[in-house]
């Protein structure tokens, strides 16, 4: 019996080999061994995790983050998990969006000392909806070395297997918590000509789906949740589909919201209607006439007639 990575959540687990060659595995003892040998020059590394199962962890990233002399990560509870599942002993420091004005001066002083520094996220690639920004870019402006290594990513797994256009994307992170803002922030994206892609809390799923599909309208979409864990789910069909499934969606782990580029169809006096009612109950006519103009790429002298009648049946 060999105790390997369950591919399922990252865990270990007994798996039992099937006339397994030995190569593959004496390559990889001997190319991290290699890495490990190799010094690290100083520098901040931007090291990409898991976003769940812990074997995606690239070789690179296991041996810069033991030759690290310190590792700054967003919750230290949650990262030592991945540290001790490969023996890794460098020393946690946690680093986000509450004391980074806080810790940033230190780390830019530790860099200054030549000091090797790595940051992680919680999981997947920082600066991604993480924090780090701010860090990167003054490291940068004061010279100090800075080395990205690429890894797992939720935005580029769930693109990937959504069926959705790949050619251009949009990567727009958490929607607004309260609906009126997602709605606007629907409508600003909403004639972007590629695939969109959110991020959103389990607790506001439903709630993101029904505002998306009430702007965006039946697009083509996919939900996915718990990407690379043992409850790995993608759905996928419209907008309206997914909006109107969203009840029987189970309200755990993180999911990653993807929308279709805008479909080329004939807009309808219905279609700019609706629009123009969800726009009215936040804008004056002049803004919503404007706002449904540029979204939906109609005569404005259409959408004005029709917001005037709209206008006045409610009055």
């Amino acid at each position: 019996m060999t105790s390997e990575s369950d591919p399922a959540d990252g865990q270990p687990s007994a798996v039992e080999p099937t006339n397994p060659s030995p190569a593959p595995a004496l390559r990889t003892q001997a190319e991290i061994a290699r890495l490990l040998a190799e010094p690290l020059p100083p520098g901040l590394y931007l090291v990409a995790t898991p976003i769940g199962n812990l074997a995606d962890l690239t070789l690179r990233a296991v041996a810069t983050l033991a030759r690290a002399d310190v590792i700054f990560c967003e919750d230290t509870r949650h990262s030592r998990t991945l540290t001790a599942h490969y023996a890794i002993t460098t020393h946690l420091v946690p680093y986000h969006e509450h004391n980074a004005s806080r810790e940033r001066p230190k780390i830019l002083s530790q860099l200054k000392a030549g000091r090797r520094i790595a940051l992680i996220s919680d999981a997947g690639t920082p600066l991604i909806s993480d924090p780090g920004y701010k860090l990167v870019r003054e490291a940068l402006e004061a010279g100090y070395h800075v080395e990205s290594l690429p890894g797992a990513s939720a935005t580029l797994v769930a693109l990937t297997t959504s069926g959705l256009p790949t050619d251009a994307f949009f990567f727009a992170g958490f929607l607004p918590p309260k609906s009126a803002a997602r709605r606007t922030r629907a409508l600003e994206l909403a004639t972007v000509p590629s695939t969109l892609i959110f991020y959103e809390a389990p607790s506001r799923i439903a709630e993101s789906l029904a505002d998306l599909a009430a702007i965006l309208g039946p697009r083509p979409a996919a939900v996915a949740r718990e990407l690379t864990k043992r409850f790995e789910t993608i759905q996928r069909g419209t907008l309206d589909t997914l909006a109107a499934a969203a009840a029987t969606l189970e309200p755990r782990g993180e999911y990653v919201i993807l929308v279709g580029p805008p479909i080329e169809t004939e807009t309808t006096d219905a279609t700019i209607a609706a629009l123009l009612e969800t726009l009215l109950s936040t804008m004056s006519l002049r803004d919503a006439v404007r706002s449904a103009t540029d979204t939906l790429g109609v005569p404005k002298s259409r959408v004005y007639d029709l917001a005037i009648k709209l206008r006045e049946s409610q009055e």
